[in-house]
């Protein structure tokens, strides 16, 4: 299985630190000059991909940066390049197709690390064979320097030694992927991302063969029902409003500025907190949902496939707000990962019509929503994504699923989810209590003659 650490490091000395500052700054600044070099040969009127930005003579800046960076280090980030105008050209083709909306704003080309004048990001990139972890009492990171650092430093046997802060997630992996390195200008920290291999018997098995199907929303980042009868509803209010406040901030500062520029260190750090806070409640919710559904015995997992949804149902604003916030892909490659780590398969579906459709007698066309609130011409009424997660389950499984119990509902404290402690209290409050035993609805089905 394919795994990240990520983790802290700490210089053991002001030398050291020099030497690492140093280090990400020459990577940036390399990064800066074979990205320009391509940014020139890139012509946006010759088709999709411009084959002249591969013209560039990367191997000369190589030569120039290698007795900084050390030559396998040069030749990573020079890679990571390649690899962002890569991925850059395969959104831009999905972009222009029409039958792809999985990319829905035009995307640009790979950006710059800052400049010499207002200061370069400090960030980085190590070869998998040019840096060491050792793990216990005292754990480091040991990685190769250029020549010229080593002499400008000190900088014994042109390695340079980093103290490893905290504890790894995977300690125990076969094989280590490039190593990230960066400043986190937001709190003052370097941190290291290391993609690791760790042995598939680590991988826990389902405990029952029970299913569960997710609804994707913009208010309710989450809605999902099982087929034991359990619903779990993650509230994403406190993360959306975070996300707003530091978008419409950045958009202030960004209409302070001259014409001749793009960005300030100001604005870098709003965007590096904006997206860090969406990550982390969004990794929290992943692993806060598999461990309970674990728990619950279940061994598939349903998703559903947003980008349908997002073209033919919801409104504008929504779309808009769940473009910004969701990164969509994002969150499913860590639902994937985090499933993968106890057994659960995980199967992505189209889910549409299930925010229409009726539990109770199946109508689409003459059903409504106000709010998290569902209403049928038929009396049926209940909370609309939790609905929608129950008639998706329903469909991928082809039976009727009985909900024993009161939906346990989930608020972010940007630390945890945790059970918001009324989580017994209804969506609607003209929904009366019944007996979950015997009712297998969230909502209130009436007869129409007393609606």
């Amino acid at each position: 299985m394919k795994r990240t650490n990520t983790f802290a490091v700490r210089p053991l000395s002001q030398a050291g630190e020099r030497v690492l500052r140093d280090l990400l700054d020459a990577s940036a600044a390399l990064w800066n000059e074979v990205n320009y070099e391509r940014l020139m040969r890139y012509n946006d009127e010759d088709g999709l991909e411009d084959e002249s930005v591969w013209d560039a003579d990367t191997g000369s800046l190589e030569g120039q940066y290698k007795p900084v960076l050390g030559a396998s280090t040069a030749q990573q980030v020079i890679q990571k390049n390649s690899n962002a105008w890569t991925a850059f050209f395969r959104n831009k083709q999905q972009y222009h197709d029409q039958s792809d909306d999985s990319v829905t704003e035009h995307p640009s080309p790979p950006g710059f690390r800052g400049n010499k004048d207002d200061g370069r990001v400090l960030k980085g990139v190590i070869r998998k064979d040019a840096y060491s972890v050792e793990w216990g009492t005292r754990s480091r990171l040991e990685m190769i320097v250029g020549e010229e650092l080593r002499d400008r430093h000190n900088s014994p046997k042109s390695r340079l030694r980093l103290e490893i802060v905290g504890e790894l997630n995977w300690p125990d992996y076969e094989d280590q992927g490039r190593l990230e390195l960066w400043y986190d200008e937001t709190d003052g920290t370097f941190r290291a991302s290391q993609p690791v291999t760790i042995p598939d018997d680590t991988r826990a098995t389902p405990l029952a063969d029970e299913t569960a199907a997710l609804d994707i929303g913009a208010n309710n980042l989450v809605a999902c029902t099982t087929t034991t009868g359990e619903q779990f509803l993650y509230d994403g209010s406190q993360p959306f409003e975070q996300f707003r406040e530091a978008a419409n901030r950045i958009a202030e500062l960004q209409s302070k500025l001259d014409d001749q520029r793009r960005t300030s260190k100001r604005i870098d750090r709003l965007y590096d907190q904006m997206y860090g806070r969406r990550d982390h409640a969004q990794d929290a919710l992943v692993r806060d949902l598999v461990e309970r559904l674990y728990v619950d015995g279940v061994s598939t997992v349903y998703v559903g496939d947003i980008r349908d949804v997002l073209s033919t149902h919801w409104k504008a604003e929504v779309n808009a707000k769940t473009h910004n916030f969701w990164a969509y892909r994002r969150f499913i490659h860590r639902l994937e990962c985090v499933c993968e780590e106890y057994g659960i398969d995980l199967l992505e579906e189209s889910e549409a019509w299930t925010t229409q459709e009726c539990p109770g007698c199946g109508e689409r066309e003459e059903t409504e929503r106000n709010g998290d609130l569902f209403r049928c011409v038929c009396g049926y009424e209940g909370h609309a994504d939790l609905k929608a997660s129950q008639v998706f389950l329903e469909r991928e499984t082809g039976t009727e699923v009985g909900l024993m119990a009161q939906p346990v509902r989930l608020k972010w404290d940007d630390h945890h989810w945790s059970e918001i402690p009324h989580s017994l209290e209804r969506a609607s409050p003209n929904e009366e209590r019944t007996n979950r035993s015997t009712h297998r609805t969230v909502g209130n089905l009436a007869s129409v003659e007393s609606a």
